[in-house]
């Protein structure tokens, strides 16, 4: 990786960790605070767009760039870590559950439709 592909990376996480608050705020805005739905739209479509990246056409640059840098600031397993272990220590076990299985596997179909759309580019 070469030194200007590096620094891209490094901004294109800036890039997509600002979209990721943009739109979780947004969301938010209109859904409430009781789950965390802008999270798990976020993580979702990045899924998706990651799906479809890998089997897209790139170079490596680019792969890294998007896939690594924006999609890597976009999205966040953290947020769905934390959110889950906060929903069971309310005793929100249902949220909890339902939380991290649509995060997990809403996250692995959304991969799959990625790459099937990818496949088809």
């Amino acid at each position: 990786m070469t030194p200007l592909v590096f620094a891209t990376v490094a901004v294109a996480g800036g890039v997509g960790a600002g979209a990721r608050y943009l739109l979780d705020v947004a969301i938010r805005h209109r859904t409430g605070e009781s789950f965390p739905w802008g999270i798990l739209v976020v993580n979702l479509s990045g899924a998706l767009v990651l799906g479809i990246l890998s089997r897209l056409p790139a170079d490596e640059a680019w792969r890294w760039i998007v896939g690594t840098g924006l999609l890597g600031g976009y999205t966040t397993f953290s947020a769905v870590a934390v959110a889950t272990a906060l929903f069971a220590e309310e005793g929100r076990t249902r949220t909890a559950t339902v939380y991290a299985v649509a995060s997990f596997a809403g996250s692995v179909v959304a991969a799959l439709v990625g790459i099937g759309i990818g496949s088809l580019l």
